[in-house]
């Protein structure tokens, strides 16, 4: 029977053991599978006992010989596998040869992957890439990779410019921990667009919200769509702008539906999270996850009860149960682990997710009514996304704060809130459901208008 244990005891017994059983096997399957559980070769092990299998007709045996010659790095084999790199008909076991080639960290080497740079595989093109910078000394090296910086491909410009041409991002000298104490648990009555141009550079660790949507509401109309989409770019860049290196923006946005004018004419749906999303790319926001919230069906309007009595094909309009939640970050050279190591130990363990959590995208959460504002965000939504994107501690933002739900679970969850929101009555009820919740035993948050605002961070300045 072959068991790890078998092939372990084949390892133990050497070359001509290995040899015969290699030889014996017959179908691909179980060789496979023994090249794979080979593990840690001996030192005297033979790759050439190897290098028959490279031209096997299976891909995955050639594959496993390839991973197991590279586990060698001996330069003695780097003929047979700049063949495979170049010939083999499986891109899978193409890049493993070039990987194997690289891990030899070898002079010898450099002729080989300077030429797969010229792959039209980018992967090929990256593993040789990766190979090349334990040459990145060597000025012929150097030059060959800097002239990657133009390729076509995204995933090579954006590593030949993180080793060659990165600077560092940051525009403040403010820790990375911290920020400004006339931003903390403040919300400002205006347009936000009028109060972030007063907001220092990275100044928030995270933005959570939900813009009106377009033509909507009583306090959502514009002229058009692409005014609408111009109004949220324009919002959007300022939040990048005062979003710290490397830290998060979540939007929540669905398509929206216009009414028909009368029967003679088609309602209209405007894709709103697809269209603003290459607008948020453009500015910088890298695209991580999306999210799909997930409402009952009985909480939402309605659309199919025409196709329900006809069921005449195109007709059939589906109930619309969810919203996206587009998951962005800031644009970094630097990788998460550094964003979390700016932390104390202390404030890491304390942020830790615990209980249980949603291992999908897909978060089923009913959502809330309110006889003030129309469209609420769920507690338990902003309960998510501040535990799964921010530090106890943090300062998180809602340039559309609405109700100001986010400011309320901020709160709870011992994080700072900055809450901005252009309507007067929806000021007033975020006022009274902060004040009147019991969430502050001492230092009240501030309400102010945009001069206020601008008094506030004044006198704090000095």
């Amino acid at each position: 029977m072959l068991t790890k244990e078998y092939i372990d005891d084949l390892k133990i017994k050497g070359n001509g053991a290995l040899s015969n059983a290699i030889t014996a096997f017959k179908d691909s399957g179980s060789l496979a599978f023994f090249l794979k559980k080979l593990g840690h070769l001996p030192r005297d092990f033979d790759g050439n006992l190897l290098i028959p299998l490279l031209s096997h007709e299976s891909r995955q045996v050639r594959l496993w010989a390839v991973k197991n010659i590279g586990k060698l790095e001996d330069v003695k084999y780097l003929q047979s596998l700049s063949i495979i790199a170049k010939d083999d008909s499986d891109s899978m076991v193409r890049r493993e040869a070039v990987s194997s080639i690289g891990r030899m960290r070898h002079p010898q080497n450099k002729v080989i992957l300077l030429e797969m740079l010229k792959d039209s595989d980018p992967k090929i093109v990256l593993q040789a890439i990766r190979g090349l910078l334990v040459f990145k000394n060597d000025k012929m090296v150097e030059q060959h990779l800097k002239q990657l910086r133009n390729h076509p491909n995204e995933m090579v410009q954006t590593v030949i410019h993180k080793e060659f041409f990165a600077q560092n991002a940051s525009k403040t000298e403010q820790p990375h921990t911290e920020t400004y104490e006339f931003l903390k648990n403040v919300v400002v009555n205006g347009d936000v667009r009028d109060v972030l141009k007063i907001v220092p550079d990275e100044s928030i660790h995270l933005t959570f919200t939900s813009p009106p949507y377009y033509n909507a509401r009583d306090y959502s109309i514009y002229q058009s769509y692409q005014e609408y989409l111009n109004f949220l770019v324009e919002v959007f860049k300022e939040v990048y702008r005062v979003t710290k290196e490397g830290r998060f923006f979540i939007l929540n946005t669905s398509p929206i539906i216009i009414p028909r004018v009368s029967r003679q004419h088609s309602s209209k749906r405007y894709p709103i999270p697809f269209d603003i999303h290459p607008h948020l790319v453009n500015m910088g926001w890298e695209f991580i996850d999306d999210i799909v919230w997930l409402k009952p069906e009985s909480s939402v309007k309605n659309r199919n009860a025409g196709f329900l009595q006809h069921r005449k094909p195109l007709g059939y309009k589906p109930n619309p149960v969810t919203e996206y939640l587009m998951v962005y970050r800031k644009k970094t050279e630097k990788l998460l682990d550094w964003n979390i190591r700016q932390y104390s130990w202390d404030i890491i363990e304390k942020s830790k997710v615990t209980e249980e959590y949603e291992t999908s995208n897909v978060w089923k959460i009913d959502p809330t009514f309110n006889k003030v504002h129309t469209a609420v965000f769920p507690l338990e939504l902003c309960n998510r996304v501040i535990k799964f994107y921010s530090f106890k501690g943090d300062l998180v933002f809602d340039p559309f704060a609405g109700s100001g739900t986010l400011g309320k679970a901020a709160k709870k969850l011992e994080r700072l809130f900055f809450l901005t929101e252009r309507e007067k009555k929806y000021f007033h009820e975020i006022r009274k459901n902060l004040e009147n919740g019991n969430l502050f035993s001492n230092n009240l948050p501030r309400f102010c208008s945009l001069e206020q605002f601008k008094e506030i961070i004044k006198n704090d300045a000095y």
